[in-house]
């Protein structure tokens, strides 16, 4: 009989004990409508907290009721809850935000940036909010908004532009909004900068986190399109491409590279800390892309996603947790569920595997449920709390899963999950001017801070789960567009005012080129009125697409063939001519094999020349097989593990 390893078997024992479903009442209709209620309250009580103690100043310090800056000295709590107020249909608080922003925000300050967290929270909150408020059928218009908000994203996104210019395309991690980077930056120069940039964000400005750097394409895509300048999408285009020739030969992706030398500066693979979200983009910049009219076309980011899902199913997944392994080798280093794992089973259930999706949920939740709350770190191995990850800092991923789940189930133990998941924040979080970050789980003690994406993404996917079941009147399920969510939880639509229309042709109509020949098509049984983000049907696999049905029938199917126009038998190198790059100083195991493959790099060059515009002719939209191709974070919180016996220092990012 073969013998499990003692982890394997605590890790199906932890499962044993964690997964029971909770036998408690179902929420009925009549109680999801409280829910919602009081979750509406819970975000007036954070939001009225903030604007009146700390605004306009980043964030809340909800304990002491005082304000502090945190990012850029710019209202960042605001900014990245305008598309909550539209949601919640505040019409007159919406309006004055929006107001008050296009009057008073500037960003030419001397102001050194993340440019991950700058993009996902003030980039996305400013163009979602822009979608929304420029728009009458969103029911949100606002007669005297005049392209304020999306004036200034682009006034925001030409000083990130900068971060870009390295050799790689891989943008650095942090940039000034008003000096930029210096040109004649280097590792040998400019070191009092370097230093200065290290002390502040604890890492060495060279170096970026994967999420940081290909997490990016949504915003700027979006902004391209509505600016009719490709520069935005282009740069981040070209960092997900970067990140990704650098993958391992088992297609893996280390946490943390540097951006000069392309090297892998921390080569831990996983779909937690520091990678999450790298994930996300490349599947949301797909999915998008089937909503509008194929707004990005980004059929190669399905490529990498299906490459990169199938490799972390492979050997990141221990059913039904996930660990850490070493890119290269896939050793395992680290046996820890750390809590922007949360996000997986949302994302899974977009991608159409809702069976892993239901079981990763359970176990993640079953750790909620121990101890009211997800600490950064639950060690699988000893089954507790990691030492140094203890605290809970409002995190969304377990509930943004949850509501996702529901929606594509109906299954009423979601909603049992999103009962506990507010009597804990009420109980254990509330305080006096907001709802606190919780330093130790164990003893819920509170810390006081309250992060802007407690507003911008764990209220929201709350109110949208009760809603939901409440019977939905809101404008995610009943708007005039189809939504998607950013990693920041800002609402994208899918509209033709921001698709590339001449694009429509790579999925529709277009042909696998073969031997200087065109062959003919695979086609889908599925229409693409059906392929709904929001009743999360999407294709997934390489050889055969499952689709989730609408959440309504809670069944799936699956359709033979690939989506019209998409190649079979071609791995995502073999389409678009880009293989892995090998480190020349990797030491891994896999170090001594042979490493021809290599890429070269074409960094894009920022020019001040004028841009091409981009064709919106709808006439000929069958007739071109040209397309663009785009891809796709991170909060940071210092933390340490031990791997072995051996105390690593690591910073850890959303």
């Amino acid at each position: 009989m073969k013998q499990r390893s003692p982890l394997l078997l605590s890790i199906l024992i932890l499962s044993d004990i964690f997964i029971c479903r909770n036998l408690a009442e179902s929420v009925t209709r009549e109680e999801a409508k409280q829910l919602r209620d009081e979750v509406r309250e819970m975000f007036y009580h954070a939001f009225h907290g903030y604007m009146e103690h700390a605004f306009p100043l980043d964030e809340l310090k909800p304990l002491s009721c005082e304000g502090e800056d945190t990012l850029g000295g710019y209202a960042l709590t605001l900014i990245d809850s305008l598309d909550m107020l539209a949601l919640l249909g505040d019409r007159e608080r919406f309006t004055e935000s929006v107001e008050w922003i296009g009057k008073n925000l500037r960003f030419d300050i001397n102001k050194t940036v993340s440019v991950f967290e700058t993009t996902i929270r003030i980039l996305g909150g400013l163009l979602s909010a822009h979608l929304i408020a420029s728009d009458y059928s969103t029911g949100m218009k606002i007669p005297s908004y005049d392209d304020e908000l999306l004036h200034l994203s682009e006034d925001l996104a030409r000083r990130l532009l900068p971060a870009f210019d390295t050799p790689t395309g891989i943008p650095f991690g942090s940039v000034n909004l008003l000096h930029g980077v210096d040109e004649n930056e280097s590792k040998a120069n400019h070191l009092t900068f370097l230093l200065y940039l290290c002390s502040k964000f604890g890492k060495p400005p060279l170096v970026t986190s994967t999420a940081g750097g290909g997490t990016l394409t949504l915003e700027f895509g979006v902004l391209s399109r509505l600016t009719n300048n490709p520069i935005y999408e282009q740069v981040t285009k070209n960092a997900v491409r970067g990140l990704w020739a650098r993958r391992s030969k088992i297609n893996l992706v280390g946490a943390h590279i540097d951006v000069f030398t392309g090297e892998w500066t921390q080569k831990d693979a996983g779909i937690g800390t520091s990678i999450d979200s790298f994930y996300e983009y490349l599947l949301k910049a797909f999915m998008i892309s089937l909503q509008a009219y194929l707004l990005f076309g980004d059929e190669e980011c399905l490529f990498i996603f299906q490459e990169a899902y199938e490799a972390a199913m492979r050997y990141l997944y221990t059913d039904p947790w996930y660990v850490e392994v070493n890119m290269n080798s896939a050793a395992l280093v680290w046996p820890l569920f750390n809590s922007l794992q949360a996000f997986w089973p949302g994302l899974q259930v977009l991608a159409g595997d809702i069976d892993p999706a239901i079981r990763t949920h359970a176990a993640f939740f079953s750790v909620w449920k121990r101890y009211g709350f997800t600490p950064e770190g639950f060690n699988l191995a000893t089954l507790s709390v990691q030492h140094g990850q203890k605290s809970y800092p409002l995190r969304p991923e377990l509930i943004e899963s949850t509501y996702w789940l529901y929606k594509a189930t109906r299954d009423p133990r979601y909603l049992d999950a999103g009962r506990d998941m507010v009597a804990s924040l009420q109980y254990g979080a509330r305080c006096t001017c907001g709802y606190c970050h919780i330093s130790d789980v164990e003893f819920h003690k509170q810390e006081d801070r309250m992060e802007s994406f407690f507003l911008a993404e764990t209220v929201k996917y709350l109110w949208l789960l009760f809603d939901l079941a409440a019977g939905p009147d809101n404008l995610v399920e009943n708007g005039p567009y189809k939504y998607l969510f950013s990693t920041e939880g800002h609402l994208l639509p899918a509209t033709p005012q921001i698709s590339l229309v001449h694009e429509h042709c790579s999925y529709f109509g277009a042909y696998c080129i073969s031997n200087h020949s065109r062959q003919k098509s695979y086609t889908s049984d599925i229409s693409t009125d059906s392929l709904e983000t929001n009743s999360t049907r999407l294709c997934r696999g390489p050889v055969s697409s499952s689709f989730v049905l609408d959440s309504s029938s809670q069944k799936s199917t699956s359709v033979s063939g690939l989506i019209k126009g998409v190649c079979p038998g071609l791995t995502h190198g073999q389409k678009f001519g880009i293989s892995y790059v090998a480190s020349p100083t990797d030491n891994d195991a896999s170090s001594n094999e042979s490493k021809t493959a290599v890429v070269q790099n074409h960094p894009v060059v920022v020019v001040a020349s004028p841009a091409p515009q981009y064709q919106k002719d709808v006439q000929n939209d069958h007739d071109t097989n040209d397309k663009e191709s785009s891809e796709a974070g991170s909060r940071e919180s210092p933390t340490s593990k031990s791997v072995e016996g051996l105390a690593v220092d690591q910073t850890f990012e959303r």
